[in-house]
């Protein structure tokens, strides 16, 4: 079993893949719905971090000094991704941003790994929509010494149309200039859990597949 496998198993085990009808904050109602509130314990975060260790060193081997992830759910990513990385035999570092000003000690806007105009990072979030949270945290690691995003990873591309008929994804690569690899697609979630039995149940059965293909063939862009 693939790492993109056991992700999928993994999202389905945690309860953070549901189908069935999801009314988003664009106002699609969508049949599918990825809830990363779900790994909620230290077994699961670790496992996260695992899956994005892994993606991290496929995309970008050890090409790299540190992963950066937005406050608040990117925080956990980055620490719990740097950790399995340092299983794998690859020791980097890990920064954040504060939310809010620190008024006292160095008032500084990042915690973590020291970052320097050379430094060379790998962004990590959940899921993409907008951009909006990226763009936020290229412009707080502009004002700490300007390191380079390489790349971003996030967990699952939706495969859906951003503001024009593009990919979403692919939208805010091109206006960033920055790479961005998922873990995983819809496309792929689909081909692995059609008919397929988890823990004795079928997850994707044909009647919401065909929901999903319905869905996706309105607001689908690969």
């Amino acid at each position: 079993m693939t790492y993109k496998e056991e992700f999928i198993e993994f999202l389905v085990q945690c309860n953070a893949l549901k189908f069935g009808e999801f009314t988003l904050k664009s106002g699609r109602v969508a049949p599918y719905f990825i809830n990363t509130g779900m790994f909620d314990t230290g077994a699961k975060i670790s496992k996260l971090g695992q899956f994005y260790a892994h993606a991290i060193k496929e995309h970008f081997a050890d090409g790299f000094d540190g992963i950066y992830g937005p406050a608040y759910k990117g925080i956990p990513l980055c620490i719990s991704a740097s950790i399995a990385l340092n299983e794998m035999g690859i020791d980097k570092g890990y920064v954040f941003n504060r939310k809010e000003a620190k008024t006292y000690g160095d008032k500084s806007t990042v915690v973590g790994m020291e970052l320097k105009t050379d430094s060379e990072l790998i962004l990590i979030d959940d899921v993409i929509t907008s951009g909006k949270a990226i763009r936020e945290s290229l412009v707080t690691l502009k004002a700490n010494n300007n390191p380079e995003v390489k790349g971003i990873i996030i967990s699952v591309d939706r495969q859906e149309k951003g503001k024009t008929n593009q990919n979403a994804l692919k939208e805010v690569e091109e206006i960033l200039d920055i790479p961005i690899h998922p873990i995983v697609t819809i496309t792929q979630i689909k081909q692995y859990l059609h008919n397929k039995k988890i823990n004795g149940e079928v997850y994707l059965n044909d009647e919401m597949l065909a929901k999903i293909d319905n869905y996706l063939t309105e607001y689908g862009a690969e």
